[in-house]
């Protein structure tokens, strides 16, 4: 029993267990804190930090390894969205990095370019005044490196160029079972677009 309970505490503490050991998922939905928003938050946005919640859950790393990580998204999703890392972890699907956005400062460049999957970020869609699922903390972009955003054959980010090509799986691309796990809570995919436009690392509650 001892040894089951100093398990949990290792994982839920972001260090790796022994090898050979199977931890179990955990998770909390907790309110969000000062530094879950410093930088992806302010006045005008339109959540505020009452209708967000930090979601922090266990996650299979690149090295094979359980971490812990946290998540922004909107109140109203947040028992979806463990439910879909409750089925990544089933999966084993490796997630790079799971942090707030402002551990990034509020940029979603930087986070993209950290591998960092995220969710809230009070900004616009790209080149626009509209504002992102992800200012609603209803959007979660998962390995952006891996699944890039691809318009008219061209990626944002030079690293990511590599994976343009879904034709042969590598770490960390999203995978049927990856999708089939946003999808059981009613999430679409930005992979699925119609057209030359596709968001391979962004899944939504709406599908947009």
């Amino acid at each position: 029993m001892r040894s089951a309970a100093l398990l949990l505490a290792v994982v839920a503490c972001g260090v790796s267990v022994a090898r050979g050991a199977t931890p179990e998922f955990t998770a909390r939905v907790e309110p969000v804190r000062w530094a879950d928003l410093r930088f992806s938050y302010r006045a005008g946005c339109p959540v505020g930090p009452a209708d967000l919640r930090a979601v922090r859950v266990s996650y299979w790393g690149f090295d094979g390894s359980p971490h812990a990580g946290s998540i922004v998204v909107a109140r109203r999703v947040a028992r979806d969205v463990v439910a879909v890392f409750r089925r990544l972890w089933a999966e084993r699907f490796p997630i790079k990095r799971l942090e707030p956005v402002s551990a990034y400062r509020g940029s979603d460049d930087a986070s993209m370019a950290a591998d960092n999957t995220s969710a809230f970020n009070c900004r616009f869609v790209g080149g626009t005044s509209r504002w992102s699922l992800h200012a609603y903390g209803e959007a979660i972009d998962v390995n952006p490196v891996e699944n890039p955003y691809v318009g008219c054959g061209q990626s944002r980010d030079p690293k990511a160029r590599r994976y343009r090509d879904r034709s042969r799986h590598r770490e960390g691309m999203t995978t049927p079972r990856a999708v089939a796990a946003f999808r059981s809570v009613g999430w679409g995919w930005g992979g699925a677009w119609t057209g030359d436009t596709k968001d391979y690392m962004h899944f939504s509650a709406s599908g947009g």
